[in-house]
């Protein structure tokens, strides 16, 4: 530098410092390069799941609400959301055309552009209430048995949800896939009936070793079973299929069958327990306080028809070393989008996150316009998250935007973090595999709201109307 400059250079400095010092004069940040990416959904403006204006990082105040996500503080990791892929679902998107299947199937489960990237799939073993019929893969005459499973076949499946399985595989082939019995074989049942009745002891053996089939075939057919749940609904005798088995036989089942079953034969599907209502914490708590049961127990599983969502941190802080899983909440015809919509987001995306579920499933997939098809005595009032009509036209329905909120941007392997709780605005926040942070945020109140959301250097001044959701993601 040359001398004659010095006198500048100097006094340009000594103004710029003490500028930072004067009142009412801010200390620079770091956050004018930072953006935040966000999806909305808004049933009174008809605006659902729809990409927004991106939105520059801002000063902070302390005179909004604020929203403080806590990456330093992490919880479970996430496996994924998605839906029950029912029988009932697979005839359906069998039934359209290859080119508007193709298309349906890659916005589901696809993860690029305006693709919803579903992670995570329930199916039935055997039918549910939404398939067109009852069945099992071991179905037999009046007055036989097959304890030894000689006649085990998955040709009811081969027609509808094998095919279609394939093709999302071909899509996702990371996805994964829970399988849940809605009834064992009759034969194997104190009523010989597809209704109610209980799983006989003389058959556990048999029954274990109908699991074990079922994951070996499906495998053959390229379809990886990451987790079976022991029974649906447990406590629910009255569906068709279903069956009434209390905490004490499912103990008995997995400890004594099940899962000494899946460790002869090498079989490493997570076994999960419960698969019902948060109002009876106490049924798998009183499994897993079992120490021959709990050793073959990967986790429990919730539905919320009945009881408290809090009801799954219960049951985390009994045994906080296994896993938790949300996986059945139906949405009802006809459709409220906006108190679907926001019911479900605040005590299930939200709710069920924030009390240790690694996942969140919708019931289910698709139905048609009539809500078919389903079993006699099955569910006739339930809405699929899409309805496809004969013509192969689609209605998305509030399920498939609940979920959408967290598919496409809450990846498997997604850790939720720590994030604050203002008045009226639930959210869940997460930490995502490429370290991105994902916020989900439900206005429930009845104004629209302003508010900030900070993050380490980050600041946003957010406004959300009333009954809104939106996903921020925070690059």
């Amino acid at each position: 530098m040359h001398m004659k400059h010095q006198p500048t250079y100097f006094l340009f400095s000594l103004l710029f410092i003490t500028a930072l010092f004067l009142p009412g004069c801010s200390t620079p940040t770091l956050t004018s390069s930072f953006r935040l990416e966000r999806w909305l959904t808004n049933p009174a403006k008809e605006i659902l799941f729809q990409s927004q204006p991106t939105l520059k990082a801002t000063e902070p105040t302390n005179q909004l609400p604020v929203i403080s996500i806590e990456a330093d503080q992490p919880f479970q990791t996430m496996d994924g959301f998605g839906y029950t892929l029912t029988g009932g679902s697979a005839i359906l998107l069998n039934r359209m055309s290859t080119k508007k299947r193709s298309a349906l199937l890659q916005e589901l489960f696809g993860t690029e552009g305006s693709n919803i990237g579903i992670s995570y799939l329930r199916i039935s073993i055997g039918a549910s209430d939404l398939s067109n019929r009852v069945f099992s893969y071991s179905d037999l005459l009046e007055g036989e048995t097959d304890p030894e499973m000689r006649r085990f076949s998955l040709d009811a499946e081969r027609k509808d949800l094998i095919p279609i399985l394939k093709e999302i595989l071909g899509i996702n082939p990371d996805i994964k896939i829970m399988g849940s019995p809605w009834s064992p074989p009759t034969w194997m049942k104190s009523n010989q009936n597809s209704r109610g009745g209980s799983l006989l002891p003389t058959y556990y053996r048999a029954y274990a070793h109908y699991f074990v089939r079922y994951v070996q075939e499906m495998k053959k057919e390229g379809v990886t079973i990451d987790a079976i749940t022991v029974q649906n609904e447990p406590l629910h005798p009255g569906n068709n299929p279903s069956l009434l088995m209390l905490a004490d036989e499912q103990a008995a089942f997995i400890k004594t069958a099940l899962g000494p079953a899946f460790e002869e034969t090498g079989i490493t599907t997570k076994i999960i327990i419960y698969d019902h209502n948060a109002d009876r914490p106490d049924y798998p708590i009183s499994i897993l306080n079992d120490p021959e049961a709990r050793k073959y127990i990967n986790g429990s599983a919730f539905h919320l028809y009945g009881g408290s969502i809090e009801a799954l941190t219960e049951v985390h802080n009994a045994h906080p070393d296994k896993a938790l899983y949300f996986t059945e909440q139906w949405v009802g015809a006809p459709e409220n989008m906006a108190g679907d919509v926001a019911w479900h987001v605040k005590n299930l995306i939200i709710g069920a996150s924030r009390n240790w579920a690694r996942t969140v499933l919708e019931w289910n997939l698709a139905a048609d316009p009539d809500q078919n098809p389903h079993t006699e005595g099955g569910c006739t009032q339930c809405l699929g998250a899409i309805t496809i009509a004969p013509n192969g036209d689609i209605t998305r329905n509030p399920a498939y935007y609940i979920i959408a909120h967290a598919s496409k941007l809450v990846r498997p392997g997604s850790v939720r973090i720590a994030s604050t709780l203002p008045k009226n605005l639930p959210n869940v926040a997460f930490l995502t595999p490429d370290k991105t942070k994902v916020l989900i945020v439900l206005n429930d109140s009845k104004a629209e709201k302003l508010f900030r959301i900070e993050s380490g250097k980050q600041s946003y001044e957010v406004l959300l109307a009333a009954g809104a959701v939106e996903t921020y993601q925070l690059n």
